[in-house]
């Protein structure tokens, strides 16, 4: 008799990004916990920052059954009225700058980040851009021509041309790369697969002085660090420099599919001619998604969740010493905890999945561990993942011998 399993038949029917895939059976979530074969675990990753009010939130749970009974999808996106589009965009544009007032729905991140290159072409005419060095966009060929680090991008070329690189927080570094030939400077404000590094106020305001100087558009692409993971709704707002376009995904979905790129009116109104539809999604701004996210905005917002999140960071800062932990980076509720050698972390992980804590590590920085909980964490939950996280590293230093 073949294997039926459930696992068997994933592992042979459903494409696999890694060779070794974590493959626990979820079988329910709720709020800060996921549940696989019988055991419970603290989800501490909100799988990678997409689940910001946790699991099966009621809230949003209503507001999608709600939705179902109206309608799925209409129209390809921008033909026709929907409300959960329209309700979404004016909540959403009215806690942001005034210059950011229109929003262009998408899928997903790397189609946000997509569609801000294409828009950002259109606007100024010219076709080169600047991202940051170890920098993630996302996998697409335009989103993957943003990333310096060639072992993921080799076996894929050619990409786009004339991308450059700045270091970040080198000031002097952006003269001479950002010039008036480039058409968009792409930033991350918290740096994601880095391993949560934050930028500083000088550095991101010298990229915007640069950026009016030459005439290029500057983007923040928000889609890990945003919809109130920093204890604002936006990275960018600690420091109040305002991008021209901002990028949106991952939390922003409330747990459904859904990105966004957000600018002016009159900037977004260069893809409607010349070319017509000169970008168009058929699922874009699904209008269940659109609910979800929406509904997990008020959630927010309702609950003030973002009020304490400043608090909650530094409890996780007081709880997480250990000599072997030699920096906790990050802001709010998206951190990263520095183990310095990839091989320890790796078993630090693997020893805190087998206790019930799903934590992570990063595309560019494997000697750390990734900590990005839902908003709705409490102090105990707190607790309980630093004690879970420094046992464990206690464990792999009697395992290893290592101090």
């Amino acid at each position: 008799m073949p294997d039926r399993s459930l696992r068997n038949l994933f592992l042979h029917h459903v494409a696999q990004t890694s060779d070794s895939p974590l493959a626990l059976e979820i079988t329910h979530a709720e709020g800060m916990y996921l549940y696989a074969e019988g055991k419970q675990y603290i989800d501490c990753i909100s799988g990678i920052a997409v689940s910001n009010v946790g699991h099966a939130n009621p809230y949003v749970n209503q507001a999608v059954k709600q939705h179902v009974d109206k309608h799925l999808h209409l129209m390809v996106y921008g033909e026709i009225i929907q409300s959960s589009q329209v309700m979404l965009a004016e909540k959403l544009t009215s806690l942001l700058p005034p210059s950011l007032h229109s929003v262009y729905f998408v899928n997903s991140g790397s189609e946000a980040v997509e569609g801000a290159m294409k828009l950002a072409k259109r606007v100024t005419g010219r076709h080169r851009f600047v991202a940051q060095e170890q920098a993630y966009h996302g996998s697409t060929h335009g989103a993957l021509s943003l990333m310096s680090e060639a072992y993921f991008s080799q076996r894929y070329v050619p990409l786009l041309p004339g991308v450059s690189f700045i270091r970040q927080e080198d000031i002097t570094h952006i003269g001479s790369v950002i010039t008036d030939e480039t058409a968009a400077v792409f930033i991350e404000p918290l740096m994601g697969e880095k391993g949560y590094v934050n930028s500083s106020k000088e550095y991101l305001q010298a990229i915007r002085k640069r950026c009016d100087e030459t005439g290029a558009l500057l983007v923040f692409d928000e889609i890990q660090s945003g919809y109130g993971r920093t204890g604002k709704l936006f990275a960018f707002e600690h420091d109040g420099i305002i991008p021209d376009i901002l990028v949106l995904a991952k939390g922003f979905g409330g747990g459904l599919p859904l990105g966004a790129f957000v600018a002016s009116n009159d900037v977004l109104k260069s893809l409607t001619h010349d070319p017509v539809l000169g970008h168009i999604t058929t699922f874009g701004g699904h209008p269940l998604s659109c609910a979800a996210s929406l509904a997990a905005l008020e959630f927010i917002l309702d609950k003030g969740l973002m009020e304490s999140i400043p608090e909650k960071e530094a409890l996780f800062r007081k709880l997480l010493v250990h000599p072997r932990i030699k920096n906790v980076s990050g802001k709010g509720l998206l951190l990263a905890v520095d183990l310095e050698d990839t091989d320890f972390c790796r078993k630090v992980i693997d020893g805190c999945v087998k206790d019930g804590l799903l934590i992570d590590w990063f595309l560019y920085a494997e000697h750390k561990i990734r900590l990005a909980p839902p908003l709705i964490v409490e102090n105990d939950h707190i607790k309980t993942i630093c004690g879970t996280i420094v046992e464990n590293i206690i464990k792999c230093e009697a395992t290893t011998g290592t101090l």
